[in-house]
C-alpha cells in the first residue's frame, strides 16, 4: 500500500523538466495562454448545446444554468491557478495529484483526464463535421463505405490538428489566435444583432413547470432526481440544475491552460493570469448569448426542432435572419477547430507527463526537434481519429463533464493538502480564504456531478475500474519513482 501512496516532490517534478530528451520548449506568454483558454472554451458549448439545453431542460432560465456552472468553474479555476503557479509542470491535475495524494491517485486522475480530453476531442470533431455540411450545403461529412458509416469530416479535422501540434506549440497558438478572433467576433454578432429581435414575452415562464411525462426515466434521469424520487429533470428547478451540469461542457478547457505550464516563460505569473482571464471573458459572453437567445425565440421553438438538436442558428432562422445563421455556422466551424486543437494539446501533455514518470512507456515522452512529444501526438491523433470518424458519440459529452468535475474535486482538495504539507513553497498565486473556498469548489463540483445521469455514472465507474487494472498490471511496476525508491532501499 505504501507504493500506492508514494508522492513525487514538487522539486523533483520541476527538476524532471530539464531532462534533455524530454524537455519541452518554453515559448508561451500569458497572452498565448489566454488565447488557448478562450479558444477551447468558446466553441463546443456556445454553438452546439446552449440552444438544445434551453429547449429541452431549462427554458429561458438557461442563463441561470450558465451562472451556476460558471461559479463552480470559477472556484475550481482559483485552485488550478495556485497549483499551476506552484508546480509549473506539464500534466495539470495529474501532476498536482502526484505531489499531494500519491502515485495511485495521480494515475486515477491521469486516466480520468485521458477520458475527458479524448472523448471531448471526438465529440467536438463530430460537431465540426456537422457544421462543415451546414456551411457548404451538404448533409455533413458522412460516407458509407460498405455498410460502415465513416465521418470523413471529423477525420479531416483530426489529421489537420495532429500535424499542427506535431510541428510546434507556438505555431498552434498563433493559428488559434487568428481563428479565435473570428469566432469571438461571431459571438459578439449574435449578441448585438440578436438583441434587436428580443421579445420579452419569450422570457415567460422563466422557469417552466416540471413536465414529468416528457422527462427521462431510469438511468437516463439525473442521479439527484433519482436519489430524491423526483418526477424527472425536464424543466422546473430540477431542469435548471440538470442544465447547469450539461452547459458545464461549455466551460471545459480553462484547465487545459494548466497543462501548458511547462512551456510558459514565466509560469508563476502567466499561468494564473491565463486561466482567470480566459474564464472571465467567456463567462461574460456566455451569459450575454443565453439571455439574447432566450429572448429571440420561445423555448418551445427550440424544443420542437425536428432532430432535437437546436443551435444558435435556429433562433436566427426563426426570425428570418438567414444571413446571420450562415455567419454563425462559419463562426462555429472556426470555433470548433480551435477547440479540437487545444483539447488534443491537453491530451498529449497529460500522456507526456505520465510517460515521463514511467506509468506509461517512457519512450513515448521523447520530444522531437520542435520540442514537442511527436510520438504521443501521432498516437493520440490516430486513436481520436478512429473514435471520431467511426464510432457514434451519442450523449458522451456527459462523460466529459463527469471526468472534468472529478479532476476539479481533486485539484481543489489538493490545494488544502499542499498548504498544510508544504507551506514553504513559492506560490505565484494564492487562493483566498483557504480552506473555505476550496471546500466550496469541491461541494459545487460534487453537486453538478449528482445532476448528471445515472448511466453516465455507470460508464464513468467502468472506465475507472479499467484504469485500476492497467495501473496494477503496468504502471506500478514501471514507475520511475518506484524504481528509484527500490534502488535506494537496496543500497541502504
Amino acid at each position: 500500500m505504501s507504493a500506492l501512496r508514494r508522492t513525487k516532490s514538487v522539486e523533483q517534478s520541476i527538476a524532471d523538466t530539464d531532462e534533455p530528451s524530454t524537455r519541452l520548449r518554453k515559448n508561451l506568454t500569458w497572452w498565448d495562454l489566454t488565447v488557448f483558454g478562450v479558444s477551447v472554451v468558446i466553441g463546443a458549448g456556445i454553438f452546439t448545446i446552449t440552444a438544445s439545453t434551453a429547449g429541452n431542460l431549462t427554458g429561458p432560465a438557461i442563463s441561470i444554468a450558465f451562472v451556476i456552472a460558471a461559479v463552480a468553474c470559477g472556484l475550481a479555476a482559483l485552485c488550478y491557478a495556485e497549483f499551476a503557479s506552484t508546480v509549473p509542470v506539464a500534466g495539470s491535475a495529474y501532476t498536482f495529484s502526484y505531489a499531494t495524494f500519491g502515485e495511485f491517485a495521480a494515475w486515477i486522475i491521469g486516466w480520468d483526464l485521458i477520458l475527458e480530453f479524448a472523448v471531448a476531442s471526438a465529440v467536438v470533431a463530430k460537431g465540426w463535421s456537422s457544421y462543415l455540411g451546414t456551411v457548404f450545403g451538404f448533409g455533413g461529412g458522412i460516407a458509407d463505405l460498405g455498410g460502415l458509416q465513416v465521418d470523413w469530416g471529423a477525420l479531416v479535422i483530426i489529421v489537420f490538428v495532429t500535424i499542427l501540434l506535431a510541428i510546434g506549440t507556438k505555431i498552434s497558438a498563433l493559428f488559434s489566435l487568428l481563428i479565435t478572433a473570428v469566432k469571438v467576433g461571431v459571438v459578439l454578432l449574435v449578441v448585438v444583432v440578436g438583441a434587436f429581435y428580443i421579445d420579452v414575452a419569450n422570457y415567460t415562464p422563466f422557469i417552466p413547470p416540471n413536465q414529468a411525462g416528457a422527462s427521462a426515466s431510469g438511468a437516463d434521469q439525473s442521479l439527484f432526481s433519482l436519489l430524491t424520487g423526483a418526477a424527472g429533470s425536464h424543466y422546473g428547478w430540477y431542469g435548471v440544475l440538470a442544465g447547469a451540469s450539461i452547459v458545464f461542457f461549455a466551460f471545459i478547457g480553462f484547465d487545459v491552460v494548466a497543462t501548458t505550464a511547462e512551456e510558459t516563460r514565466d509560469p508563476q505569473r502567466d499561468v494564473p493570469r491565463g486561466i482567470l482571464a480566459s474564464l472571465g471573458i467567456v463567462t461574460v459572453l456566455y451569459v450575454a448569448v443565453s439571455v439574447v437567445l432566450s429572448g429571440m425565440v420561445s423555448y418551445t421553438v427550440l424544443r420542437d426542432v425536428p432532430d432535437g438538436h437546436a443551435n444558435l442558428a435556429t433562433a436566427f432562422d426563426a426570425n428570418g435572419v438567414h444571413w446571420a445563421a450562415k455567419v454563425i455556422s462559419v463562426g462555429a466551424l472556426a470555433g470548433l477547430t480551435t477547440v479540437v486543437i487545444v483539447l488534443m494539446l491537453g491530451q498529449t501533455r497529460v500522456l507526456f507527463a505520465m510517460s515521463r514518470d514511467g506509468l506509461l512507456p517512457r519512450k513515448l515522452a521523447v520530444t522531437g526537434s520542435h520540442g514537442t512529444p511527436v510520438r504521443i501526438t501521432l498516437i493520440v491523433g490516430v486513436l481520436v481519429a478512429i473514435a471520431a470518424s467511426v464510432f457514434p458519440m451519442g450523449r458522451l459529452e456527459e462523460m466529459v463533464n463527469i471526468g472534468t468535475l472529478f479532476a476539479f474535486v481533486l485539484v481543489s482538495a489538493g490545494v488544502i493538502v499542499l498548504r498544510r504539507t508544504r507551506p514553504d513553497l513559492r506560490r505565484g498565486f494564492r487562493v483566498p480564504w483557504v480552506p473555505l473556498l476550496p471546500i466550496a469548489a469541491i461541494l459545487s463540483c460534487l453537486w453538478l456531478m449528482l445532476n448528471l445521469t445515472g448511466l453516465t455514472w455507470i460508464r464513468f465507474l467502468l472506465w475507472m475500474a479499467i484504469g485500476v487494472v492497467v495501473y496494477l498490471a503496468y504502471g506500478r511496476r514501471h514507475s520511475v519513482l518506484g524504481r528509484s525508491a527500490a534502488a535506494a532501499q537496496q543500497l541502504s
